[in-house]
């Protein structure tokens, strides 16, 4: 822990290329206090360490004075180089113990230079193991191969830094649900996992006598919003798609058309759908599928945490 009279920053970064060498994306999360910015960037042909260095200079180029900051990566190769194998670099004229040049030296001095006003303490977090912080940073590196490619294909600008829309600086939260009913329509559970922007992770679980996998679902979503103690953004991780689409598809829609389907049908979980719309309110909410087949600690902790309640509400 870096003890400084300095402005404190954490930054989350992340890069990659698909496929390595080839087209890649870059993507950073800075937070200061309250405060947070988001930023993401692509290059046409690059590599997986390209783009990690890439990520941490271009978060480091934002800050406009000294800083205390702690830096959370992925890449071992990132935090290695800067903290272990660079100054051997620089004393050898920029080539490793065995004289070949060192890769990627344009970006490595670049990074040099960029570290030199401040304190930073570089981490090292396991990618892809639930971390929000750094699964936000990896969604963002997609994000920017993503605008890369629409630039290609002539669907949109390309700008080499996109500031990522969260206008109000909200704090943001992570929320990963689950529902589990025993049989189509039975002894249901829910559960959301809901982590802030300190880091600190809440279950919120709870289970119906009568309902299927899809309104637990749902409720979890609800679970998690009436949980914020603050307008926030919100980013929502569940493996439903049913969740997923309806949310961001159909929800106003059926608003407005007094909870009836195209068809004239009733909007099936009417009642739960109308509730998630109020708890929505004024909160910034961004929609992420993440299937339980992943490795994703997180994701599985709501799931055990549904099933248990499922099990809690079936006969005895």
């Amino acid at each position: 822990m870096i003890v400084s009279d300095k402005s404190r920053v954490t930054i989350y970064s992340d890069g990659g290329a698909s496929p390595n060498p080839g087209p890649g994306g870059w993507g950073a999360v800075l937070v200061a206090g309250r405060h947070n910015k988001e930023i993401c960037g692509g290059e046409p042909q690059t590599t997986n360490n390209r783009m990690e260095l890439t990520a941490a200079i271009r978060a480091l180029d934002l800050l406009t004075k000294p800083c205390a900051i702690e830096l959370y990566t992925d890449s071992q190769y990132l935090r290695q180089g800067i903290t272990q194998w660079i100054d051997g670099w620089k004393g050898r004229g920029w080539r490793k113990a065995d004289g070949k040049p060192v890769e990627n030296a344009d970006l490595w001095q670049e990074l040099d230079q960029a570290v030199v006003e401040h304190e930073i303490e570089w981490h090292w977090v396991k990618g892809h193991r639930g971390d929000p912080m750094n699964e936000r940073a990896d969604q963002l590196a997609t994000e920017g191969r993503r605008r890369l490619q629409l630039a290609r294909q002539g669907r949109g600008a390309q700008p080499e830094l996109a500031v990522v829309e969260n206008p109000l600086a909200l704090p943001i939260y992570q929320a990963f649900l689950s529902g589990s009913a025993l049989g189509g329509k039975g002894p249901a559970g829910y559960a959301a996992l809901l982590v802030g922007p300190d880091g600190v992770e809440r279950v919120l679980d709870g289970h119906w006598p009568l309902a299927t996998a899809n309104a637990m679902e749902i409720w979890a979503a609800v679970a998690a919003l009436r949980a914020l103690p603050e307008r926030a953004c919100v980013v929502v991780h569940s493996g439903s798609k049913y969740l997923l689409d309806s949310a961001q598809r159909y929800l106003a829609l059926w608003e407005r058309n007094g909870w009836q389907t195209k068809s004239g049908h009733r909007v099936k979980n009417a009642e739960i759908w109308q509730e998630l719309g109020r708890v929505m309110g004024d909160h910034d909410i961004r929609w992420e599928h993440q299937a339980t087949g992943k490795d994703q600690h997180l994701m599985k902790t709501a799931a055990k945490a549904a099933r248990a309640q499922a099990k809690q509400a079936g006969p005895s």
